[in-house]
């Protein structure tokens, strides 16, 4: 009973003078965006949000120990893991991995199977003008030059993503290094979060790399055709990672890989990006801000989202995961 009266003066005496804010840790991967709706959420109602973009492996760590008020992930958590830690995972928007380069005189145009995507980051294709890919590139001059791999030094959501990709196209990397926020690279040099990746292969004569379609915008990258699963060259888009979205059921728990769809006209190298919330909260004002951000991106964060190529979620994903948030919970009891 006393528990209760608690609860319920909690709900009406909101501190006035205190000053909620939040913060956060975890993927690069979204941050482009989540950059763009912290500043909009805090000029509109004057919350502001700290975030971090430190990657997703130490977001999942950072929120499990609760040293944040949220984590950020592209790497999902299977229902288990959400239970055993609890923590609830709330998608926000979807995002496709473009495949970047940096060759002298060739701009956009470059075509990569998928097989060949793997056969570059298990090593075994080794220059550009390798005869794998000369033979899809008839009209590019493909230089002699050697193929510097780049990929991600810290535990990431986009590696989850991009590994899970290269497991379901290509049986030796499944069995060889297979997938995971980190990985026993083959090859390649590290980069730190997605602005490592874009950074090196920016500056790296033969480089590629994989990076969230922003920052391949934003650093003026580059990047590739990838072959789908009905042999169509695709680039990453906003229609064409909706069109691969659109084959993937969402199961309850969220967990889920946009990879490898079926489709004409799919991009195959996508993901869903989540927010991982504890589910007991400790401080029912930030508990309550973090309710009405979330409710706030899905009412008026799809249009940032779109700006910056990220896919706005289904409105009957959104219907799902605002379900989901009922069961946050403040002392015992449910906060909404």
């Amino acid at each position: 009973m006393l528990k209760k009266i608690i609860l319920i003066l909690s709900l009406i005496l909101i501190p006035i003078f205190a000053q909620v804010s939040l913060t956060g840790a975890g993927a690069t991967f979204p941050y482009p965006l989540y950059s763009r709706w912290f500043y909009d959420f805090e000029k509109e109602t004057g919350i502001k949000i700290n975030y971090q973009a430190i990657g997703s492996g130490a977001g999942i760590q950072q929120i499990k120990a609760g040293t944040v008020d949220f984590g950020a992930t592209d790497s999902p958590l299977t229902g288990k893991e959400q239970q055993e830690s609890g923590l609830i995972m709330i998608p926000t928007v979807v995002g496709a991995i473009a495949i970047v380069y940096n060759l002298p005189g060739i701009g956009k145009g470059l075509k990569l199977t998928r097989e060949l995507v793997a056969d570059i980051y298990l090593g075994k294709v080794k220059k550009w003008n390798d005869p794998k890919i000369v033979v899809i590139n008839k009209d590019l001059k493909l230089p002699d030059l050697p193929i510097v791999v780049v990929r991600r030094s810290d535990g990431s959501g986009t590696t989850a993503i991009f590994t899970a990709f290269l497991s379901s196209v290509s049986q030796e990397w499944k069995e060889k290094v297979g997938s995971g926020t980190s990985v026993n690279w083959p090859v390649g040099i590290g980069g730190r979060g997605n602005a490592g990746v874009a950074g090196y292969v920016q500056n790296t004569v033969g480089a590629i790399g994989y990076v969230e379609l922003a920052y391949a915008e934003q650093n003026n990258l580059p990047y590739a055709q990838i072959r789908n699963k009905l042999n169509n060259y695709v680039y990453p888009s906003i229609a064409s990672v909706k069109s691969a979205a659109s084959f993937y059921k969402i199961p309850d728990d969220f967990y889920v890989y946009i990879v490898d769809a079926p489709g004409r006209e799919s991009y195959p190298i996508a993901g869903y990006t989540f927010l991982l919330i504890k589910k007991e909260q400790k401080n029912l004002d930030k508990a309550k801000a973090l309710i009405s951000f979330i409710k706030w991106a899905y009412e008026k964060g799809d249009k940032s989202a779109e700006e910056l190529l990220y896919v706005p979620l289904p409105d009957k994903v959104k219907k799902e995961a605002l379900k989901r948030l009922k069961n946050l919970t403040y002392m015992g009891e449910p906060i909404q």
